[in-house]
């Protein structure tokens, strides 16, 4: 099923949730809505599935206006962070639910039911837990029974509003991987929400990222990271250190250091602008040969180093992240260094990254 947002619009009293969302959604494809509270991503979520209704704009399933269409018609599956499970049913009687509340006419026997159920059983990995109820699981098993639930009704969409935000890291880990997995298996249309960068661009085919109620961008994984639109996207989608300054002909300048360094500087405006670089794209060299800071601290992480500094000319700190060989010979807070970018972005000044 593709699916077809035009011109969506939804306000509540005087706040805008939705300004005018255009997205195309391919069918079989895995789409990330990404972007920070509020920014419109469950809204989305929620007018797509027909639990609230646009007050602009349309929705097209497949072509037809979804206006016409009743909750039932929409065959949507729905997955929720908190699971919203039954907890006096069991896990066999959860995923049944769905098909059991069908009218007669429309309801599989029940031999097929409890077939479907078996089979959904299986391939979640809930082998043995069918007669548990919802309080006897953990919390990754939880979120496996409501995604089978979703699935037994054979949805033509599958949404997910923030599926693994009640998990810790490593079962968020393993569950992501495990859902792009029976995404594949089973070729449904899927729209997730989630505010992890790290979530959305490993799982998802594309990523919308949703900005005030509106899309900043959409693109795949590459796409984004090659070619962000605005500081926000490139801000959004991993840590950011910026360099305030002034872009002339076709070169940055930071502030505070007259002419003693520039840099080329990839951009069609002119004019107060910001340099921004992720943590491994920054490199120490000789004070006099990089922007001059002043380290803070060092600290480990997950066996990388990551060098707190300051920097001296303007307002502002950076990471940087220190390989093995950067680690035996990193300086000690207080020390006075140089910093130069070897791959960063551009922006004119605008909202911060």
């Amino acid at each position: 099923m593709d699916i077809r947002i035009d011109q969506l619009g939804k306000d509540f009293g005087g706040f805008t949730a939705l300004r005018g969302v255009d997205l195309d959604i391919a069918g079989g494809e895995l789409l990330a809505l990404l972007g920070p509270s509020g920014s419109g991503k469950t809204t989305l979520l929620r007018a797509i599935a027909g639990l609230l209704q646009p007050d602009r704009g349309r929705i097209l399933f497949g072509g037809r206006d979804a206006s016409e269409l009743s909750l039932r018609e929409r065959r949507v599956g729905l997955v929720f962070q908190h699971y919203a499970l039954f907890g006096h049913m069991s896990v066999a009687e959860n995923i049944a639910f769905g098909l059991r509340c069908r009218p007669r006419r429309e309801r599989p026997a029940e031999a097929e039911i409890r077939r479907r159920v078996e089979e959904l059983i299986g391939r979640m990995q809930l082998d043995g837990l069918g007669g548990r109820l919802p309080h006897q699981l953990s919390g990754g098993q939880k979120q496996r029974v409501a995604l089978a639930r979703a699935l037994a009704i054979e949805p033509s969409v599958l949404l997910l509003d923030e599926p693994f935000g009640a998990l810790d890291a490593k079962v968020r880990v393993d569950l992501r991987r495990w859902l792009r997995r029976i995404h594949d298996d089973t070729g449904h249309t899927t729209v997730f929400v989630t505010h992890d960068q790290i979530e959305a661009l490993e799982l998802a085919d594309r990523v919308a990222i949703f900005r005030e109620g509106a899309i900043e961008q959409v693109g795949t994984a590459a796409e984004l990271e090659a070619s962000p639109r605005s500081a926000f996207v490139f801000g959004f989608l991993g840590p950011t250190s910026a360099l305030q300054g002034q872009v002339r002909d076709g070169r940055f300048h930071p502030d505070g250091l007259g002419p003693a360094l520039s840099l080329p500087a990839v951009i069609d405006a002119t004019g107060t602008s910001q340099l921004l670089a992720r943590p491994h794209q920054w490199r120490l060299v000789p004070r006099e040969q990089g922007v001059p800071a002043t380290v803070r601290a060092l600290r480990l992480h997950a066996g990388r180093g990551l060098l707190e500094a300051e920097w001296d000319a303007q307002r502002g700190a950076v990471e940087i992240e220190l390989d093995q060989d950067g680690l035996r010979q990193a300086p000690r807070a207080g020390e006075r260094v140089g910093l130069l970018p070897v791959d960063y972005r551009v922006f004119p000044q605008g909202a911060a990254a």
